[in-house]
């Protein structure tokens, strides 16, 4: 699990001790890491287990990248199923976001996807099984006011995982991307520190979902080889109406998808309306407080 040593991440890897899996985290934060490595060992469900740590930055050198996941495999064996959570987060308007931030993100929240990726794939190809998760966000499947820099990351673990599910079917891989709603997280938290007030008027139209039952999901979805994951009635909606050509799982979630996107096209043609008119409801209270200042 990349990003495995806080949020989303952290309680996928839980979820999947307590399902008697062995967990290598792979994290920046070394003090961070051991923290987590010792709560996750109070779930486990035989004396076997390990958690193992392993401190790098998963978008920065894909050779060092390499070299510790082939370590990771030494010591506790091939990967079985690969959760690409590491990410991070940038919101404000696209004149005010610094141009190394989209730099940034889209290292840290893409190629920190691919570099894990590209250095078990050949392994799991060799032994015709294996899982690779990539945990994108609802922002990964609409644009939203102050996300410019965040969204294209997260819309190209969509790309990236429609064209190695076709590579890798036949090798009875399967991927899967997660689209999590906001989730009470350290990240989000902090994410919500410099959010436009656009931004956090249209996060509000939805509820904040808890880590753990997002984490639930996520790796029910990834055992069943689901291509989509999705959370609540909303996330739902929008894997119908994103879907697109991505993968089916079943003859019976393609037919829910030509049925619903009709309706849920309704529906969401009512959500863009709205977002609209808070952005233009907050441009014009802003254009009146200014032209107040001015006037004093």
């Amino acid at each position: 699990v990349t990003g495995g040593s806080s949020g989303i991440g952290k309680c996928i890897a839980i979820e999947c001790y307590k399902q008697g899996a062995f967990i290598t985290l792979i994290a920046r934060d070394e003090n961070k890491l051991l923290q987590t490595k010792k709560e996750i060992e109070k779930y486990s469900v035989n004396d076997k287990q390990v958690v193992l740590c392993i401190s790098v930055d998963v978008s920065k050198d894909y050779e060092q990248v390499e070299n510790v996941l082939k370590q990771a495999q030494e010591k506790l064996g091939p990967v079985d199923m690969l959760v690409n959570c590491a990410g991070t987060s940038v919101t404000g308007k696209f004149e005010d976001i610094e141009v190394n931030s989209f730099e940034r993100l889209m290292a840290v929240n893409y190629l920190g996807s691919v570099y894990p990726s590209r250095a078990v794939i050949t392994t799991m190809k060799e032994r015709r099984m294996g899982r690779i998760v990539f945990v994108s966000s609802q922002a990964g499947q609409l644009g939203l006011f102050g996300y410019t820099a965040y969204s294209p990351t997260k819309f190209a673990l969509r790309g990236l995982a429609e064209a190695l599910q076709m590579e890798v079917k036949p090798y009875n891989i399967y991927v899967t991307v997660a689209y999590p709603p906001d989730t009470d997280t350290p990240g989000f938290a902090e994410e919500s520190k410099t959010k436009p007030l656009e931004t956090k008027l249209i996060s509000e139209t939805s509820s904040v979902c808890q880590a753990e039952q997002v984490a639930r999901v996520i790796v029910k979805d990834a055992i069943q080889g689901n291509f989509n994951s999705s959370v609540g009635s909303d996330g739902y909606m929008l894997s119908i109406l994103t879907s697109g050509m991505s993968p089916v799982t079943s003859i019976t979630e393609g037919l829910q998808q030509v049925v619903c996107m009709g309706i849920f096209r309704i529906v969401g043609l009512f959500y863009l309306g709205s977002f609209d008119s808070i952005v233009r409801r907050c441009m014009m209270q802003r254009e009146k407080s200014e032209s107040a200042d001015k006037n004093e």
